[in-house]
């Protein structure tokens, strides 16, 4: 039985990996955001809210859904409840993955959008990985220019994130995203061009 090629599609914050995908999207490719899944999850009646307002009581919002800022207090500076956590969201967040790849089943190509792509082990789900990037100082321009970030915010995303460079290595395809739009659609037809032969 034929089945997707899978793209998984990744890159650090700043890079344009959000803009990268939607490239994607525009030319018909099912692309399925891991983030906007967990947003999902985390809001009124999601799947997660009631599970983490159980475990961890005073992190819901009048609306139902989680109150982040809430909920990064109660885990912060605690594994053990941090793993918890994911214990609840991670399955979830497969299921959703697994429904989406059972949905586009017929698709010759999909793409999964997973920021922590690398760092979580996801890659192996894949058959091949595209990695979204820029030069370090056009990163941090663009993060620094978010509302509200701080170079205190930005130094502890970082932190948590896989250096570009070793994202870089392991990559299968680089797009890179600090030559305007012309060169990075030039580079996602190249992957979805190279992704369809091999499928």
């Amino acid at each position: 039985m034929s089945r997707p090629f899978v793209l998984g599609l990744t890159g650090s914050i700043g890079m344009g990996k959000s803009a990268t995908a939607a490239m994607f999207g525009a030319r018909g490719v099912p692309v399925h955001d891991a983030d906007a899944c967990v947003h999902a999850l985390y809001g009124p009646g999601g799947a997660a809210a009631s599970a983490i307002g159980e475990a961890f009581p005073g992190t819901l919002g009048p609306d139902g859904s989680v109150d982040r800022a809430a909920l990064r207090n109660v885990v912060l500076g605690h594994p053990e409840r941090l793993r918890r956590l994911e214990s609840l969201v991670h399955p979830l967040v497969r299921q959703a993955r697994d429904d989406f790849l059972a949905a586009h089943a017929a698709a010759p190509l999909v793409v999964l959008d997973v920021p922590l792509l690398f760092e979580t082990g996801g890659e192996a789900g894949c058959d091949a990985v595209a990695v979204v990037t820029a030069p370090a100082e056009v990163q941090r321009a663009r993060v620094l220019a978010r509302p509200g970030m701080t170079e205190a915010a930005f130094a502890q995303i970082l932190a948590k994130q896989m250096a570009d460079a070793e994202k870089r290595r392991r990559a299968d395809f680089l797009i890179e995203t600090d030559r305007g739009f012309p060169h990075a659609e030039a580079q996602v037809d190249a992957v979805i061009a190279a992704a369809r032969r091999a499928g």
